[in-house]
């Protein structure tokens, strides 16, 4: 294959990996606090995906701004959510299989909502941007893919600057190291928890909105990246930010070039694959490995 063509699938993997960290960021931060694996954020994906379409169609507004008003929307959602159903779950230390139905069941109940609603039909979210390409050299890349990386990227950016700089953000990275010792030293767990299910909902729905930009997408539209984001984040280590990008670029990396050995329809199978290998090879994600390395030096 000409180096071009690599170079192409490089920097397509790169474009991908960004907007898979932001898709699974969610994820990790509600588990990392509150040990629940979110089933339910593929409901949520699915539900920013239909929100950002129906701004589009209905009020005319950008496909961006229309993600721009998800997030505080979901936000409120997932506090919402919150106090109606989970936080009759005891928080804990490891997963509990009261939280894993729970969030199944609202995953399979957002998902009937949407047909309910939407139907059974694919839809796509087409704009001037969607056709555009930019050429540099023999390099030649979708202009939307530059722009929904650059999203996905800014909102990354923003909430690693909360997460490093604010109250919440203190509160949530003591939380995830130990409950107990955030109780002692007065971290308002109720609160925290609760703000946190609302961004990772927020999270959840931004992504949807940002992937309705390159997919066409139906109500059971968020299964197949909510399997892409319970790899990413075991890949990561599970509470680990900066595991989820390295989880991200793995997997992107894995799904791009596989193209080279393997028909497009075999995606699913490799990101399985990639679980399984984690799960029994790296139980602890890439994570480890810096930490092993660490102590090492």
């Amino acid at each position: 294959m000409p180096a071009a063509d690599v170079l192409n699938l490089l920097i397509a993997a790169l474009l991908l990996a960004g907007l898979y960290a932001a898709m699974s960021v969610g994820m990790t931060i509600i588990y990392g606090v509150m040990k629940i694996v979110n089933l339910a954020h593929a409901g949520f994906m699915m539900l920013g995906a239909y929100f950002v379409l129906e701004l589009h169609e209905r009020l005319g507004m950008d496909p961006l701004i229309g993600v721009l008003f998800a997030f505080p929307v979901f936000f409120l959602g997932g506090m919402l959510v919150y106090w109606l159903l989970v936080r009759w779950i005891p928080m804990s230390d490891q997963p509990t299989l009261a939280s894993l139905l729970l969030m199944f069941g609202l995953w399979l109940v957002l998902q009937n909502i949407g047909y309910l609603v939407w139907g059974n039909s694919d839809r796509a979210i087409l704009t001037a941007r969607t056709f555009r390409t930019v050429h540099l050299g023999p390099i030649l890349i979708p202009y939307i893919r530059l722009v929904v990386f650059a999203a996905a990227a800014s909102s990354l950016a923003v909430l690693e600057l909360a997460l490093r700089k604010t109250w919440f953000g203190m509160s949530v990275r003591a939380l995830m190291q130990n409950q107990q010792a955030g109780r002692i030293v007065g971290i308002h767990v109720e609160r925290t928890a609760r703000r946190t299910f609302g961004l990772g909902t927020a999270f959840a729905g931004a992504a949807g909105g940002l992937l309705a930009m390159l997919y066409s997408f139906s109500p059971d539209f968020g299964r197949p990246f909510l399997l892409r984001s319970f790899v990413i984040i075991v890949l990561g280590g599970l509470e680990s930010f900066s595991g989820v990008a390295v989880g991200a670029l793995i997997l992107a990396l894995v799904e791009t070039l596989s193209i080279l050995v393997l028909p497009a329809g075999y995606q699913p199978a490799i990101a399985f694959g990639l679980l399984v290998l984690a799960l029994v090879v790296l139980p602890g994600g890439v994570a480890t490995l810096f930490q092993k390395r660490q102590r090492l030096a």
